[in-house]
């Protein structure tokens, strides 16, 4: 039986700044999700051809993930692996994947297979920034191994963040926890800003792919 992931949550509003924050988080969100889908809509019909080019199978790549307080939805991405890839079961993705494609190698590098999150934030299952939303199965596993680590339910999950803009996807689920609940403690419109403008370094330099 697996562990229950289901969290009441702990960060809460509890002050006028707090106040504050959260609705100027939650319009940056709608504003620059809508900006960034009608600007990207010409490269995200560039990607979905090339996609479908190079291997058979969908566009889009739809996987559930667990989001603020244990709710689940499935997030939006464009499909960067072949289609059976997880044909033995969920697996944890590598360095070298040789599950990934060509076309995918290169999206993922340029994290241009993020962009259709751009409809989960519009739609308000995620933000821009946040800890990175996990699979339900590795999310138990984790909790499981590393007390606390649902702790990253407290706040909504994001498109980038401070762990992936200072450690990408080599760092441990430990390290990872480690630099979320950092973001979760320090959280303000400043730091967020800051994430977004190392995030377009990321984007521009491919540190940290896999």
């Amino acid at each position: 039986m697996g562990l229950s992931i289901e969290h009441t949550g702990t960060v809460l509003v509890t002050n006028r700044t707090n106040l504050i924050y959260f609705y100027s988080k939650r319009s940056m969100d709608i504003l620059l999700s809508a900006l960034g889908i009608l600007l990207t809509l010409p490269l995200m019909i560039i990607v979905g051809i090339v996609i479908k080019l190079e291997s058979k199978g969908p566009i889009f790549y739809t996987q559930e993930r667990v989001g603020r307080f244990g709710r689940r939805f499935n997030i939006i991405k464009f499909r960067s692996m072949v289609t059976d890839a997880e044909k033995d079961g969920a697996q944890w993705a590598q360095k070298n994947d040789s599950r990934i494609t060509k076309v995918g190698k290169f999206i993922r590098k340029t994290r241009l297979d993020e962009i259709p999150q751009f409809f989960n934030v519009l739609k308000g299952e995620m933000s821009l920034i946040g800890p990175r939303p996990e699979r339900p199965l590795f999310t138990e596993k984790f909790e499981q191994e590393i007390p606390g680590f649902a702790r990253r339910l407290d706040v909504k999950p994001g498109l980038t963040g401070w762990a992936q803009v200072n450690g990408g996807y080599e760092i441990t689920p430990k390290e990872k926890l480690d630099l979320d609940l950092i973001y979760i403690e320090k959280s303000s419109m400043l730091l967020d800003i800051r994430i977004l403008l190392m995030t377009i370094k990321v984007v521009f330099t491919g540190e940290g792919a896999r």
